[in-house]
Parts: structure tokens; C-alpha cells; sequence
């Protein structure tokens, strides 16, 4: 299996595979969306009790995949596109107020998405290994897709940018909002696998099946690397 085989759904089963990319520097974006610190942070586990114990243990795997793989990743692929000249963006969730009254309803509904991440809180700020360099663009939004909460659009038309290559997190969340806006602005858009993470991995691995061939292509860093000639 390979990036061109791997991921279809059966809307996609048969299909032709597709031709490889062509990656201009000038024209290719690395797009790290939402890998901040109010989603690595967690609570000491001797200390929790019943269901938050429960809860706690349903995570380790997206912690340990975060630290293990996606960080580690993303940081090598972040050192390799700015020594080749290829554009870095970030983009985070981040409130402009204290009480951040200007979020979107998705992010004021009681539950997962319900957090409070005033923009200038440690909790709001991108993770220290994927901290941007200080020329580099940093998106903030209230809403899932950092196209349609901020003026990325725009910032992608006037760079020159034709392709999007993107890694963060949530696979099935703000990944998967920014992936289908990008795609409908017509960008030419990769998701690296292992750059992303869901709550879980079936829901990452279901989500990439639902967004691929369509709104994106699937690759590991490792395919998306020989692609780009960078390996």
C-alpha cells in the first residue's frame, strides 16, 4: 500500500490513482493548524478518581502519538521546507477578548469544543517545538477552518501559494474544516498522516478515508518528502 492506494472510501474504490505532485517552492505552503499547548496539557493522574480516570487513560494514546510521532515529525518537516525555501503558517484557536464572546456558536456549545484560550494565555500558544520563527504568519480563529475565521485566503493568493501541505490537530476537527475550505478555494491539498492526530485513531484514520482523493491527498511525511525530492 502507498499514498495513492491507501485511505479510499468506496466512493473512491477502482478509481484511477492519481498522478504525482509537482511541489514548486514558490508555490507550496506547510500549514501547521491548532498544535498548542492547551491540548498537551495534562492533569496529574495519581490525583484523578472514577471517570476522570477513565477519561484520562482513553487519551494516553493521542498524548503518546502526539509526543512520539506528529511533534517530532512536523518539527523535521518545518526545519526541511524553511531550509528549501517553502512558506510555513500556523494557525490557532485564540479568542481576541477575555471572555471570548466573539467565538463562533460551534465553540460556545457546552462540551468538547466549549474552551476559553484568550490569545495572549499560555494555554492559546502553539506548543514550544513548533514554535513559529519570528517572520513567519500566524493565523488566529474562532471558528474550525483557519480559512473561514481569518484572512488566510488571502494571505495564500498573495504569497502565490497553489498547494497546501497540512499537519495539527484535530484530523477529524480543524484539519479536516481547513482541508475542505482550501479545497473548495481550489488549492491543491496534502494532508500528512502522520503529522495528524484525532481523539482517536479510528477517528483519524476514518477521517482521512472520508476527506481523500476529494478534498485532499493522504500521504505519510516519508511518501510527501520523496515527493518534494527532499529525502
Amino acid at each position: 500500500m502507498n499514498w495513492k492506494t491507501e485511505f479510499r472510501s468506496i466512493y473512491y474504490d477502482g478509481a484511477p490513482e492519481p498522478e504525482d505532485p509537482v511541489f514548486e517552492p514558490e508555490e507550496t505552503a506547510f500549514l501547521v493548524i491548532d498544535v498548542q499547548n492547551v491540548y498537551l496539557d495534562r492533569p496529574d493522574r495519581n490525583v484523578l478518581s472514577g471517570e476522570n480516570k477513565r477519561r484520562y487513560d482513553a487519551w494516553t494514546p493521542f498524548h503518546e502519538r502526539m509526543h512520539q510521532i506528529v511533534i517530532p515529525r512536523t518539527a523535521e518537516l518545518l526545519r526541511l521546507c524553511r531550509a528549501n525555501g517553502i512558506e510555513c503558517l500556523f494557525a490557532r484557536i485564540a479568542t481576541q477578548t477575555k471572555d471570548g464572546r466573539e467565538r463562533s456558536i460551534s465553540q460556545k456549545k457546552p462540551g468538547w469544543n466549549n474552551l476559553l484560550l484568550p490569545k495572549n494565555e499560555r494555554v492559546s500558544q502553539l506548543v514550544k517545538e513548533l514554535w513559529p520563527l519570528e517572520d513567519e504568519i500566524v493565523v488566529t480563529k474562532t471558528t474550525d477552518s483557519a480559512l473561514t475565521g481569518t484572512n488566510l485566503r488571502l494571505i495564500l493568493n498573495n504569497l502565490g501559494k497553489k498547494n497546501v501541505i497540512c499537519a495539527g490537530i484535530f484530523t477529524d476537527q480543524c484539519v479536516s474544516s481547513t482541508v475542505r475550505s482550501l479545497a473548495d478555494e481550489s488549492f491543491n491539498v496534502i494532508v500528512v498522516e502522520d503529522c495528524c492526530a484525532a481523539g482517536s485513531d479510528e477517528l483519524h484514520r476514518k477521517e482521512l478515508e472520508i476527506i481523500n482523493m476529494i478534498y485532499c491527498h493522504v500521504m505519510s511525511s516519508k511518501e510527501l518528502l520523496s515527493a518534494m525530492k527532499l529525502a
